[in-house]
């Protein structure tokens, strides 16, 4: 387990689409590791396989409290939409107002290749769509009409009053 260096805008490894994992042991056990203990490290709510370096469909999420690891996940259903403040440790002192599905239910594989499930709504949902994206090599940035929507890091109160009925959740991840 080790804090590792996360992989930041402009290396063309965040842009690798993760390989499917067809091997559960001990590589794999390690890299969920550091990759829980670099995003606890962070600090973040969510980090994928690309943001270390490695082309493998594998991240992790947690969000209150509550560790996800997923392998070679996929969103079988999604409902809503939601739009809300969204960040990237890999794209470091910047947010922007994102909409992504405020529910989603997603299929995937446990650090041993069981199949697992997992629904989530809110600040889960954001989390784990972000994360998914991370594994098809796109980020939150790609879907913004211009860079110019892009916030810097506190600047956000000024961002909310001109969107009164947008919530605030910062993600990292």
């Amino acid at each position: 387990m080790s804090v590792l260096p996360i992989v930041l805008l402009g290396d063309p490894r965040l842009r690798l689409k993760g390989e499917p994992v067809d091997s559960f042991g001990k590589y794999l056990h390690e890299l969920l590791d550091d990759l829980t203990d670099t995003m606890r490290h962070a600090p973040g709510v969510g980090l994928a396989a690309p943001q270390l370096g490695v082309a493998l469909q594998a991240c992790v999420v947690e969000v209150e409290g509550n560790l996800h690891e997923l392998v070679n996940p996929r969103i079988v259903r999604a409902t809503g939409d939601d739009r809300d403040l969204e960040g990237c440790l890999s794209i470091p002192g910047y947010t922007a107002y994102v909409t992504r599905r405020e529910r989603i239910w997603v299929v995937a594989q446990n650090r041993q290749g069981r199949r697992i499930k997992v629904a989530g709504s809110g600040l889960l949902s954001r989390a784990m769509q972000h994360e998914i994206d991370h594994l098809q090599g796109k980020l939150y940035i790609d879907y913004l009409e211009s860079m110019d929507e892009l916030i810097p890091v506190g600047q956000e109160d000024e961002e909310e009053q001109a969107e009164p009925g947008a919530e605030r959740h910062t993600l990292v991840g």
